[in-house]
């Protein structure tokens, strides 16, 4: 184990176009959705994990195709961001599908460490990216579905 300033800097790269959230919210709520206790936990494990792990266990970094590839996810992810902003900052916005990806705001960022892994030659990186998955998805789905449920109407 030791210091990588590349991993830091994926880290940073993936994680830091959250901190949007905090000058430019969503103009309307999130809609109130069920979510099991243990895949929040795993998501924000995942997530604490995603920050650190790369920047620790992270090795000099090889092939540069898995960083091309890397650039790419954290591109379309930035992209995603861009395109929260110029549709009004909607919470639709960032469930929406980019074509065939249905939750891309959750998958790219994924990938984007699961990119770096093979880059830094870090297996940790890979289950730090794994655990975020594990909890990250299916609560980003359910979210999204519940985005799209039709609004239930009460008739007297």
């Amino acid at each position: 184990m030791g210091f990588s300033l590349a991993g830091l800097a994926v880290s940073l790269a993936v994680l830091a176009p959250n901190a949007i959230l905090i000058f430019f919210r969503p103009v309307d709520a999130l809609p109130p959705t069920r979510t099991p206790r243990p895949l929040t936990w795993l998501e924000r494990a995942g997530q604490a994990l995603c920050l650190v792990t790369p920047a620790l266990t992270g090795q000099e970094p090889g092939d540069p195709w898995w960083f091309a590839a890397l650039a790419a996810c954290i591109a379309v992810y930035l992209g995603l961001w861009v395109r929260y902003l110029a549709t009004g900052r909607h919470v639709a916005s960032l469930y929406a599908p980019l074509g065939l990806v249905p939750v891309p705001m959750a998958l790219f960022p994924i990938a984007a460490f699961l990119l770096s892994a093979g880059w830094l030659g870090s297996w940790w990186i890979a289950l730090a990216a794994t655990i975020l998955a594990a909890g990250h998805i299916p609560l980003a789905v359910a979210t999204q579905r519940a985005i799209h449920a039709p609004s239930s109407t009460l008739e007297g």
